[in-house]
């Protein structure tokens, strides 16, 4: 069995080695308000409490604004749990999180095209 460096409870032939429910202590539900465009950032401060180290790893990847979509792809986890994670970390202070910046009008039919029509050129 090899382990990779970059995610220790990965095996190459059998995957994940802990289930994603067991990671987050069989919480769904994360403490603080996050979506997949949130951003967390580390704060620089030390958590008190004991963490696994999915939590290491989460805390690792938000030296700078980083989405949890981008955390949940780079821990293999599902977003869910992720959200769980670093709600944990946001509670214990070693993270601050901040909601997307998003238009007044995140439907506006004209930023819609604009994106259409991006996506037209590029095929």
């Amino acid at each position: 069995m090899s382990r990779r460096h970059d995610a220790p409870w990965l095996d190459d032939a059998a995957g994940r080695l802990i289930r994603p429910y067991t990671v987050s202590g069989g919480r769904t539900r994360p403490t603080a308000a996050l979506d997949l465009l949130s951003l967390v950032m580390a704060t620089g401060t030390v958590p008190q409490t004991h963490l696994g180290p999915e939590h290491t790893l989460a805390l690792g990847l938000c030296d700078g604004p980083t989405s949890v979509a981008e955390i949940a792809a780079h821990l293999r986890l599902p977003a869910v749990v992720t959200k769980v994670l670093l709600s944990d970390l946001v509670d214990c202070g070693a993270l601050t999180a901040r909601a997307p910046r998003l238009h007044d009008n995140p439907t506006d039919r004209s930023l819609l095209e604009a994106v259409l029509n991006g996506l037209r050129r590029r095929l």
